[in-house]
């Protein structure tokens, strides 16, 4: 019994490393008789790693060392085969599922304190009674102020199991003691249709900024929504939309296109395809469609695009989109790690491949936005760089072409004005967000009595609110800045600014719009006129 007892964790220990010894023989892949036999390539980066655990001269991290060591194998494919590390998998995970489980509530640690911007419209926080503006000071006897408090500390005290009771204490401007408000955790969507509403009597607008798991869902709902106000045709906004899952690409798909119409097919790397075509459950195809799309419209974005140019079911306005056409798997890698693998190419109806060149170097690939700029393609189409080899025609005679993104039936140059360099770098890095956030701090009430309709129709930002906003960063970045190049223009960021805080839902998106070059010629074709003609939209 001693001698068992004795060497137990021993025989433990064996078992536990013949296991692992094993594990790393196997390939899941091979035929049952090549299971267990040896593999060279594997066997040197386990011995590699194994030699650093135990004999290198200092302590080393080896899972630092493999996540490099998978990062540079994944380099050295393509562009987009990429490798998610276990503690960004759940941050990932719920951005492509499209909800995860929360208060809903959009805030700033402003200060030294959780200010809320705003809460989600009919999530737990609005139904309990959180307001913008108020300060989230404590939240199950967590306190949630001071000045190094991060984002991720904040996320994680406010997130918990679904239907689990958090409760809060809440500073209100105006009331001299803190609130306590509990609120009940509960999924929480994250959106990716930005806007959908009217832009004329019979013209719909849907804007989708990815393609998660419930992106069909809400692109559905949307446009049930906007045939119900009329709409007999639609603009579809896929500007700046990366992509995501295909085969949600081709749900939104089906419903322009008729039954039996080829979406898109995939070849992997032994052949084999597999095509999508359209079946007859689509609501809207029969109205007329125009796409929109630019230079950072890429993968699902241009599958959409691809089959819509191809079947010549609609028109395509902007820009060459991004270029992307390989399909990537997720595959986890045992450790709560995955790595999204590209497994095969998409092609469009025509036979069309869209993916830009890459080879082992890919700066040249990301840096490609810039080429693009540099030799005037964003500003002129005569610039675009096609090749005729790649020349592929639709059954209704259109030429198209492959081998580096969709271009569009009709091109919109880029708007300067509205792509300014100052005032990007002002909205990427928040400035415009925080002065808003200020602004309505001060007194929320004094757009208590405007509805979004009125205030997206009627409301004008004044001088006042622009010399307002470059004192405040004259005093935050250190240098002088004006805005009298531009000064229309911030009014448009300011006041796109002040919807979005205020209403939410699309108000940002709807303001921004009503100054779109891509817009404006939608809503051309849409009435029929034509650039040659002197008149003018409403």
């Amino acid at each position: 019994m001693f001698y068992k007892k004795k060497y137990l964790p021993l025989l433990i220990g064996a078992a536990i490393a013949a296991g692992i010894f094993i594990g790393g023989k196997l390939n899941f892949s091979d035929a049952p008789d090549r299971l267990f036999s040896t593999n060279s390539k594997k066997d040197k980066l386990n011995r590699l790693i194994d030699y650093i655990d135990y004999d290198y001269v200092d302590d080393v991290n080896t899972d630092s060392i493999v996540d490099v060591t998978v990062n540079g194998i994944l380099e050295n494919l393509d562009p987009h085969s990429v490798y998610i590390p276990k503690e960004d998998m759940q941050r990932v995970t719920e951005e492509m599922r499209g909800d995860f489980v929360g208060i809903g509530v959009s805030f700033y640690p402003y200060k030294d304190s959780v200010a809320v911007i705003r809460p989600v419209t009919g999530g737990p926080s609005d139904v309990a009674g959180i307001r913008g503006g108020d300060r989230i000071v404590i939240a199950n006897k967590d306190t949630l102020f001071g000045e190094d408090l991060s984002d991720k500390e904040i996320v994680n005290k406010l997130k918990g199991p679904i239907n689990s009771d958090v409760y809060l204490k809440v500073y209100r401007r105006g009331i001299p003691d803190l609130l306590n408000i509990k609120v009940k955790r509960s999924h929480i969507p994250i959106k990716s249709v930005d806007a959908a509403y009217m832009l004329t009597d019979r013209l719909g607008y849907v804007k989708i900024n990815k393609f998660a798991e419930s992106t069909y869902k809400e692109f559905k709902a949307a446009l049930d929504g906007l045939i119900e106000e009329g709409a007999t045709e639609l603009a579809l906004d896929l500007r700046d939309n990366p992509g995501g899952f295909l085969n949600i690409a081709e749900d939104i798909t089906d419903e322009f296109l008729q039954d039996g119409k080829l979406i898109v097919f995939t070849k992997n790397k032994r052949g084999n395809i597999d095509k999508s075509f359209a079946t007859d459950k689509g609501e809207f195809e029969n109205g007329k469609v125009y796409v929109l799309i630019n230079e950072n419209s890429a993968s699902a974005s241009e599958i959409i695009a691809g089959a819509i140019q191809d079947n010549d079911r609609g028109t395509i306005i902007g820009r060459r989109s991004y270029g992307k056409g390989l399909v990537q798997r997720e595959m986890e890698l045992g450790d709560g790690s995955a790595v999204r693998l590209t497994v095969s190419r998409y092609f469009t109806p025509t036979g069309r491949s869209i993916q830009r060149p890459y080879g082992k170097d890919n700066t040249d690939y990301y840096d490609d936005y810039y080429e693009r700029l540099k030799r005037g393609e964003l500003v002129d189409p005569e610039k675009i760089e096609i090749a005729d080899s790649l020349k592929f025609t639709t059954p209704g005679g259109k030429v198209v072409y492959g081998g580096g993104g969709i271009i569009p039936d009709i091109f919109v140059p880029i708007d300067t004005s509205m792509e300014n360099e100052t005032l990007n770098f002002l909205r990427r890095r928040g400035f415009i967000n925080f002065f808003i956030f200020e602004h309505l701090d001060k007194d929320r009430n004094a757009y208590a009595d405007l509805s979004r309709e009125e205030f997206i129709k009627d409301y004008e930002v004044g001088d006042s609110l622009v010399f307002a906003f470059q004192d405040y960063l004259n005093v935050r970045t250190d240098s002088k800045i004006t805005f009298v190049a531009y000064h229309e223009e911030v009014k448009q960021f300011l006041k796109a600014a002040l919807a979005d805080q205020l209403f939410g839902e699309g108000a940002y998106d709807e303001v921004f719009n009503q100054n779109d070059l891509m817009i404006d010629e939608v809503k051309r074709l849409s009435l029929g006129i034509t650039s040659n003609t002197e008149e003018e939209l409403d």
